[in-house]
């Protein structure tokens, strides 16, 4: 069964093109580690809220966007072994967090299994 690696995250709207790179680079490392598919998407239309939303849960500042991203897996096992691998990958060296175009603390991660998948 699929499983889904979901990612929330504020980026600064001057680094919208290094999130692109980044994300284009990373993603040959995700792929050679199992990853079958990456979606990184650019907040075009999102509310703030009175209670939670999107830019309340990444702590949105000025000129900066939230994206919503999902990576997709055979399974949870090949994410699981994948992370490890990547993690130990030379080829991450590069992205350590002070080198990233956007602050990972304020970022928001997780594992998903599918409930529903309708084509």
């Amino acid at each position: 069964m699929a499983y889904i690696t979901g990612f929330l995250l504020a980026v600064p709207n001057a680094k919208k093109d290094d999130y692109r790179k980044m994300a284009e680079t990373t993603w040959a490392i995700f792929k050679d580690h199992g990853c079958l598919r990456i979606c990184e998407n650019w907040g075009a239309d999102i509310s703030d809220g009175k209670v939670t939303s999107f830019p309340m849960a990444v702590k949105l500042e000025k000129d900066e966007t939230v994206v919503f991203s999902w990576m997709e897996w055979p399974d949870r096992a090949t994410c699981d072994a994948g992370w490890e691998a990547m993690m130990k990958d030379p080829r991450m060296a590069d992205m350590a967090p002070d080198t990233m175009p956007f602050d990972g603390m304020r970022m928001i991660w997780g594992g998903f299994e599918p409930l529903i998948w309708l084509d």
